[in-house]
């Protein structure tokens, strides 16, 4: 037995922005041209060094995805029983990519092009609602490395949408 969801293309697919810093030393921002994915499609975004002042050995963009499989959002169970919020996640990385190896310099900008069809695993769309008991969601976590081996990372949601049956 084989169920796709399909959905319509999101109206608001506003632009993702984020910035991450360590005082005095780091100030980043990133910016991904939208939220919301078909399966086949890239993600497509820059990254701007606005302060850099520790020496990055390299930095990667991973997609990860997260299931969740029992109390998702909900303290009632199957069949109204409280199941305790008892909960099991599995993360698993999809794919790494790295964006840059050496140190970056202020005001340097790199852009990130990344195809979702070149993901080895079987992309699924992303699934959560409420009182469910699965949950299917995905994140870009950007990760940078330090000389001394310190990761800072920081992770943002994304939704990948199915555009029709295959």
């Amino acid at each position: 037995m084989i169920v796709q969801l399909i959905k319509d293309e999101p109206r608001l697919n506003e632009p993702i922005k984020m910035e991450v810093g360590i005082e005095e030393c780091l100030h980043i921002e990133f910016q991904y041209q939208k939220r919301y994915y078909h399966l086949n499609d890239f993600i497509e975004g820059t990254i701007h060094f606005m302060l850099v002042r520790i020496k990055i050995k390299y930095m990667e963009l991973a997609v990860i995805r997260r299931e969740t499989i029992g109390n998702t959002g909900s303290n009632i169970g199957m069949q109204g029983n409280t199941n305790n919020g008892v909960a099991a996640t599995e993360t698993q990385t999809l794919t790494r990519f790295e964006i840059m190896d050496g140190a970056p310099v202020k005001g340097e900008i790199i852009p990130v092009r990344l195809y979702l069809d070149s993901i080895p695993a079987d992309l699924t769309p992303t699934y959560h609602a409420p009182n469910s008991r699965f949950a299917v969601r995905y994140y870009l976590n950007l990760v940078l490395v330090d000389e001394e081996d310190r990761r800072y990372f920081k992770q943002q949601e994304i939704i990948l949408w199915r555009k029709e049956l295959g």
